[in-house]
């Protein structure tokens, strides 16, 4: 389509996002047809009825409620907050090619992470310890090695991920879906406050709009679109980071998917991606290398130099692991003190005490329903 008159003021972008009852498919084609949206809020009823149809023609010439378009342009005057619309330079170009761009994108951060290489990692809301550890470890390594990560705020693997993320140089992107002036989950607070210090939270939802349960499948299209590829890391079958995974593929991109326990629920998502032709990874560089981003350096760049000490640490937990009888028992599956007091041919109260200290070590964590996992 083509780009609009790029000397449009942010309060006419601002007023045709607002009108409600029309889609953006609907917007987009009069901004082809009319080339701003200044011409498009000025045009007349008939003219605006030959390109999309009386009913909503009838909705843009009653225009959007004042109030929110004057809401919208005071939050702009904050600090670190902005708007990018589909006339910006800094307009991301992967989501311009998808099917449904959206009109504006709200931010708050740094806007100039939008033209950074990114990769979105996403997974379980009620992710396992272990899983949670691989997020947050690949975001890491992936943000040191220059990548942006992006993820949906959620909680689980989507923290993970941006914490993993905003302690490397790529940092990381939050696709939220309600207003930037919410912070949900609330219990994310922190979180949003780091990311509009040192990374971006994105919306496409006008300032105020709730959490509602229709605006987090309608988000992944833009974690995907945003992204080179799509990392999931831990989903059940039914789980929303699949309808993320088909829309990455829908588009083009590169779909990456670990492999868990196959006694695991939380496995079964990504063995099904993986199934269906997702490219299994165990480490940072499995990305990389199938991103092209894994050249050999005459001198070793940092996010390399990480890989090859996590696995000199990896190699050292397992010979260390050796020792302990226990954690061998264990194995990788989260597993009951009654199933390793058996295995053992121990007391219960002994695996136990055994277990708060390993917990303590930081060496197993413990999950609903008296289970444990190791951690690596």
């Amino acid at each position: 389509m083509p780009i609009p008159d790029q000397g449009a003021e942010p309060a006419a972008w601002l007023t045709l996002s607002l009108i409600h009852h029309v889609s953006d498919a609907a917007k987009r084609k009069l901004l082809s047809s009319f080339g701003a949206p200044s011409a498009v809020l000025a045009a007349s009823r008939a003219s605006l009825a030959a390109v999309v149809g009386d009913k909503a023609a009838e909705q843009i010439c009653a225009g959007a409620p004042a109030e929110r378009v004057d809401a919208s342009v005071r939050w702009l005057e904050g600090e670190s907050n902005h708007l990018v619309t589909l006339a910006d330079d800094d307009y991301p170009a992967t989501l311009l090619q998808t099917v449904d761009p959206p009109l504006v994108l709200y931010l708050k951060g740094r806007r100039e992470l939008l033209g950074r290489d990114a990769l979105a990692i996403v997974g379980s809301r009620n992710a396992t310890p272990g899983g949670n550890q691989n997020a947050e470890a690949f975001a890491e390594a992936l943000s040191h090695a220059g990548l942006t990560i992006i993820s949906g705020m959620a909680l689980g693997i989507d923290t993970a991920a941006h914490k993993g993320g905003l302690r490397g140089k790529g940092s990381t992107i939050a696709v939220v879906g309600t207003g930037l002036d919410l912070v949900y989950p609330a219990r994310n607070k922190g979180l949003a406050h780091d990311l509009a210090l040192t990374g971006l939270m994105l919306s496409e939802f006008a300032l105020g709009t709730p959490a509602l349960p229709a605006n987090f499948p309608r988000r992944n299209r833009i974690i995907s679109g945003l992204s080179r590829g799509v990392l999931v890391v831990e989903a059940a079958l039914a789980s929303g980071s699949l309808i993320t995974a088909r829309l990455a593929a829908e588009q083009g991109r590169d779909v990456f998917a670990i492999p868990g326990s196959i006694h695991s629920p939380f496995s079964k998502g990504c063995h099904a991606l993986i199934k269906q032709g997702a490219k299994l990874v165990d480490s940072a560089e499995d990305v990389l290398s199938e991103l092209g981003l894994l050249a050999v350096p005459t001198k070793p760049s940092q996010a390399v130099k990480r890989v090859t000490s996590e696995a000199a640490a990896l190699a050292e937990s397992v010979n260390a692991d050796e020792e302990s009888p226990l954690l061998a028992a264990m194995g990788f599956d989260a597993v009951s003190i009654d199933a390793l007091a058996e295995r053992l041919d121990r007391r219960p109260e002994t695996v136990t005490a055994e277990l708060v200290a390993l917990e303590l070590e930081g060496r197993v964590a413990s999950l609903p329903g008296g289970h444990y996992q190791r951690l690596s």
